[in-house]
């Protein structure tokens, strides 16, 4: 391994390779990066950025990739001479340093997956690694040869970066000519996860399988379902359901033969977590688990309330960390898509049908609310519009993965839901949050089939169709009018909602007729 990283032009003072959890925890302990809590588990602190950074994020603008980015303000442009500064200045950083190295997959398709190697600065970074993605058996480490790999070295200090063409001293750059992504000035792990689940976005479609941004499960009857939503939606909690196999809780591909997941773990958020709501992934943080940013008392008990350091509190364990999964990782073609949003507005209803023409609208207009901590500087949620419920992660054109979801929804049948996991009763800080018991068991009534027989209206302002009941719900709140006392201000607010979807839309109007699936 030492060799390899030389013939990188990485000269460091020790290489760690590829530990068992036992060895990255006792790193950990012995480099002071993490501490134990209660139960064993160790916990870090991310440092000053406890979320992503979308505005720091760059893909190298060469030949290769000039016309298939969608260039803009997601995906930020930059040249490949700056590429090759900031490489070399990471390699420097880690110059005469010990480092950590991870070999796995992302992807659990062997036809599809990607072999990659992570090098980090910091052993807790590796056990990120270790955690969510795809560990290789000792047999498919021998020889193995990654064909992406991530530079993640934190601490590099970038003093020319306007120079550069960056917009901060942090940066998370793709090259996806070069197959490599380089990190600096952000210690957070998401962006490693991230920045791979970028570069599949990027290589998957050009083969004709779909990356998406969702959770999936599997019930007794093999019927595979997919969550898409952006982070703080819900996917993570919402898939990991007790009577449904757990496939995976974020990344996913959509092949000819099936759905896999792209991860070897899950990376759920924590804040206000639960044991009686959400149990799974309660029990699954022990040790191996990796929590971050999180406060205990003196005697290490986390207190999954306190956000003091960031509302996004997170913790990452390998899949096995939860008892009800899908070994495989695969499942056959899905029988339900499931569209989540968190109507921070308060008036999309909290279960509705969609026509194939709606998913598609719904689809490329991926509204939600972005959710507090998720990213540097949101406080608390704000309305946005996210392609593809994830266009921070897709370097391509939209067009070219609704495409795709249009081709498999009409080939395999797919029904589609749009579920709002939001507020009702009144927007934020009027309304209540939707209660995650309610909103499980519509997602149950969909799945189990129970919505089968029941009649659907139209919602007279976003034309979704509503189920006129859901076993185990209260009728009442199926239509979010209904749950405001002042209809006037829920009015008003619609059509707040109905001119921002409107407005975001026009962009993709020349992309089919689906905007007449949209609200008037």
């Amino acid at each position: 391994m030492l060799h390899q990283l030389e013939l990188m032009g990485i000269k460091p003072s020790s290489v760690k390779y590829n530990l068992t959890q036992d060895e990255w925890r006792n790193e950990e302990l012995s480099r002071k990066e993490g501490r134990l809590s209660s139960n064993g588990t160790v916990i870090v602190n991310t440092g000053i950025y406890t979320g992503r950074s979308p505005n720091d994020r760059f893909i190298v603008k060469n030949k290769e990739t000039e016309k298939l980015i969608d260039w803009g303000d997601v995906n930020l442009p930059l040249s490949e001479e700056s590429f090759e500064i900031l490489e070399i200045a990471v390699k420097k950083e880690m110059e005469q340093k010990d480092l950590f190295v991870f070999d796995g997959y992302a992807g659990a398709d062997e036809r599809y997956r990607l072999p990659l190697r992570v090098v980090t600065m910091m052993a807790w970074q590796g056990h990120f690694s270790h955690n969510m993605f795809i560990r290789p058996t000792d047999k498919e480490l021998e020889g193995f040869e990654p064909e992406f790999t991530i530079l993640n070295a934190s601490s590099t200090n970038i003093a020319n970066w306007e120079e550069l063409g960056l917009n901060s001293k942090v940066f998370i750059v793709l090259n996806l000519k070069k197959k490599m992504a380089i990190i600096g000035g952000t210690e957070y792990g998401g962006e490693i996860k991230k920045s791979i689940f970028s570069a599949l976005n990027f290589y998957l479609p050009l083969k004709g399988v779909m990356p998406m941004h969702c959770s999936a499960n599997i019930g007794k009857d093999e019927d595979s379902a997919l969550f898409f939503g952006l982070s703080g939606t819900g996917k993570t909690t919402l898939s990991t359901d007790p009577n449904r196999r757990l496939i995976g809780d974020d990344e996913h591909g959509w092949s000819d033969d099936g759905i896999f997941n792209f991860e070897g773990g899950c990376y759920a958020k924590t804040i206000k977590l639960d044991p009686s709501k959400e149990p799974d992934i309660f029990n699954a943080i022990k040790p191996g688990a990796l929590l971050e940013n999180v406060i205990t008392d003196k005697d290490g008990v986390v207190d999954f309330d306190d956000g003091t350091i960031t509302e996004n509190t997170r913790v990452s364990y390998p899949i096995d960390h939860i008892e009800n999964i899908e070994p495989t990782e695969k499942g056959g073609h899905p029988r339900n898509v499931i569209f989540l949003t968190c109507d921070a507005f308060g008036v999309l209803p909290p279960i509705s049908k969609l026509t194939p023409e709606m998913a598609m609208y719904h689809f490329l207009s991926g509204y939600t609310a972005k959710v507090a901590g998720t990213e540097r500087g949101i406080t608390e949620p704000v309305a946005t519009f996210s392609t593809c419920f994830g266009a921070p992660f897709m370097p391509q054109y939209p067009t070219t993965y609704a495409e795709l979801l249009g081709e498999k929804l009409k080939k395999h049948n797919a029904q589609a839901w749009l579920v709002n996991t939001g507020w009702s009763g009144g927007a934020y800080g009027t309304g209540e949050r939707i209660d995650l018991p309610v909103t499980r068991r519509m997602l149950t009534s969909i799945l189990d089939r129970e919505l089968e027989n029941t009649d659907f209206i139209p919602d007279p302002n976003f034309k979704v169709l509503i189920p006129t009941k859901v076993p185990g719900v209260d009728s009442n709140i199926l239509n979010p009018r209904n749950t405001w006392n002042d209809k006037d201000s829920y009015d008003a607010k619609a059509n707040e909602l109905i001119t921002l979807f409107k407005n975001n839309f026009i962009k993709y109007e020349s992309f089919g007729d689906y905007s007449k699936a949209g609200p008037d």
